[in-house]
């Protein structure tokens, strides 16, 4: 018969309650205000910083034509340059959320058409960068970590600051030497026809790409791994003959979680804007190569929208991060019974207190 006084234990929550116990919707949608916030003065940026660059709008979306005072009045008219910036930023955007991006000067293409014909290929460009830096970053990391200032962290060390002082177009070539044109192991350049081909085209970029940012993951898992090591539950673990393994993987390397999430949205931002070089090096027709080429022929709507579309990218990269982190680590997690500040808490009693 069971005790009244010790009532029955409340069966464990569901993996549903979990999650909301771990994300609160307060929490979530406080985050996604602040994403779209920030777009949105990312997006005010972008716009405010093409309209003060040199030289007038109109005449570089005529490009190579006549600049006559009734060819520029068409294209400020058609354009909607000749309304206030506030109106033509506020019709901009609402254009951009429903789609539409305007026209390129360059191929006359619609520009939402052009980014996504490249898009896929710079998206598994940085998959293949992301999957060197994790493959290369965290073991060493932790490999660093567990010697610490010993030659083994000194060694790993040293090889991380060396990838990473090495300009891309630098370790790019350095890779097509050895293992295109000495090796005849890879292809140098181009993105194959798909499939198998397109896998075997993207390794040296993908190997370039993920070098660069591999040193920064090794840096954050080493001090985690360092830090997590010194604790006290680690050291009493230790002591009472608990397997240097299980120790490792239970308790040192979930210690880790949160600042290695951390290093890993900031590695996603820069392996976005580490695109550039590494398609120019390998020919690669991406969004890096479309940004540089419009740059240069000053074409003023793709690079506008690409800004904005690597911009978000960022933002949502870092939005997935934040979230990541209160499923990752119980002590990140908001408490929903948290009392306002001067209010008291009221104290329970025991039987013998009272």
């Amino acid at each position: 018969m069971t005790d009244p006084r010790h009532p029955r234990a409340a069966p464990p929550p569901s993996r549903r309650g979990r999650l909301r116990a771990a994300l609160p919707v307060r929490y979530v949608l406080r985050r996604l205000a602040g994403t779209a916030g920030l777009l949105l003065v990312l997006s005010l940026a972008v716009f405010a910083l093409l309209r003060l660059a040199p030289g007038d709008p109109a005449r570089t979306l005529l490009g190579t034509r006549s600049a006559t005072p009734e060819a520029l009045a068409s294209v400020r008219a058609a354009h909607h340059l000749d309304e206030p910036l506030v109106t033509q930023y506020a019709r901009w955007l609402t254009d951009a959320f429903s789609g539409d991006l305007g026209t390129s000067i360059r191929t006359g293409e619609s520009v939402a058409a052009a980014l996504g014909d490249r898009l896929a290929l710079t998206g598994q460009l940085v998959l293949a960068g992301f999957a060197v830096a994790l493959l290369l970053g965290i073991p060493l990391g932790v490999l660093a970590g567990l010697r610490a200032r010993r030659p083994v962290d000194r060694a790993v060390q040293s090889a991380g600051v060396l990838a990473l002082s090495t300009p891309a177009f630098a370790g790019g070539l350095l890779l097509i030497y050895v293992f295109s044109l000495m090796l005849g192991w890879l292809p140098a350049y181009g993105p194959g026809t798909g499939g198998a081909d397109r896998l075997l085209h993207l390794l040296l970029p993908g190997a370039t790409l993920g070098l660069a940012v591999t040193a920064v993951l090794i840096k954050l898992v080493r001090a985690a791994v360092v830090r997590e090591l010194a604790r006290d539950h680690v050291t009493f673990a230790l002591a009472r003959g608990v397997p240097t393994r299980t120790v490792l993987f239970r308790y040192v390397l979930r210690g880790t979680v949160v600042p290695v999430t951390t290093g890993i949205g900031l590695v996603l931002a820069y392996l976005l804007a580490g695109t550039v070089m590494v398609e120019q090096v390998f020919a690669l027709p991406g969004l890096g190569q479309l940004l540089v080429q419009s740059v240069t022929f000053k074409d003023v709507p793709v690079v506008q929208a690409e800004a904005l579309l690597i911009a978000a990218l960022v933002c949502l990269a870092n939005l997935a991060t934040d979230l990541t982190h209160p499923l990752a680590d119980p002590r990140l997690r908001t408490d929903r019974r948290r009392r306002r500040p001067g209010r008291s808490t009221p104290t329970v009693l025991t039987e013998g207190q009272a």
